[in-house]
């Protein structure tokens, strides 16, 4: 069963009200019934709870805390990915297997060569979509938190964010010599904690002038091999090499 995530206004000493569309998943998608337990976080401060189901109504879901419960899921290592916006629906399924492999939120990039553009309506739609997709992969992958899609951001305001990471990988089809191997033996993690970005192109790669204003901000610009490797592939496949090497 899927974890279903609450604010901390929603919790009320030993009782636990879900409200919105968690109660219709329960009750008509799982048919769970009184009596059922199932599990329930604090978005908020990503408290985990054992619950047991008290009441069932039209919008309210009344549960009892039966144990407050330990967690390991989250990484010590957050990894921020900062995505040039690509065609179709391939976001969506970036979103969705990023928070899957751990992610710690996500950035829309709008760049030179981006194919899409997206005015500030269109922006806004995206964005909520966007953050319902990275809830439902939190549920369903039983993450401690909701991953934050965050709104689009150009280069200039990237930039201006580059500092306030341990670590800036930038995926760059033109390197040849410095790999991410390389890059992520030079780590020491004393203390277990990280906050990484990856910087990562549209379909039409990243542009030369895009690429001199990341390397005047201390950036690490990296080779993923020899391949070509698809805008909705190069975020997995990094995330992936990352957690398996620093999340210990």
């Amino acid at each position: 069963m899927p974890k279903f995530f609450v604010t901390t206004n929603q919790i009320q000493e030993d009782t636990i009200v879900i409200q919105n569309e968690d109660v219709n998943h329960i009750k008509n998608v799982l048919r769970a019934k009184i009596g059922d337990t199932i599990e329930i976080c604090d978005s908020n401060t990503s408290k985990n709870y054992h619950c047991k189901i008290e009441q069932i109504q039209e919008k309210n879901i009344d549960c009892h805390i039966i144990e407050e419960m330990a967690s390991n899921v989250e990484s010590p290592i957050q990894v921020s990915i900062f995505q040039g916006l690509p065609k179709a629906d391939k976001m969506e399924w970036i979103i969705q297997k990023a928070v899957e492999l751990g992610v710690y939120d996500i950035t829309p990039l709008e760049m030179k060569r981006c194919v899409v553009k997206l005015n500030e309506k269109d922006k806004v739609k995206k964005i909520q979509r966007w953050q319902k997709i990275s809830e439902g992969a939190a549920k369903q992958s039983g993450r401690d938190r909701i991953p934050t899609i965050h709104p689009v951001i150009n280069i200039k305001t990237l930039c201006e964010q580059i500092k306030e990471y341990d670590l800036v990988l930038v995926a760059y089809e033109n390197e040849k010599t410095h790999t991410l191997k390389q890059e992520l033996k030079n780590i020491k993690l004393d203390n277990k904690e990280m906050k990484i970005a990856i910087i990562i192109g549209p379909e039409g790669g990243i542009d030369p002038e895009e690429m001199m204003k990341f390397e005047e901000h201390d950036t690490k610009i990296i080779t993923l091999g020899n391949r070509i490797l698809r805008t909705e592939t190069v975020a997995l496949h990094m995330l992936s090499i990352i957690m398996y090497e620093l999340d210990s």
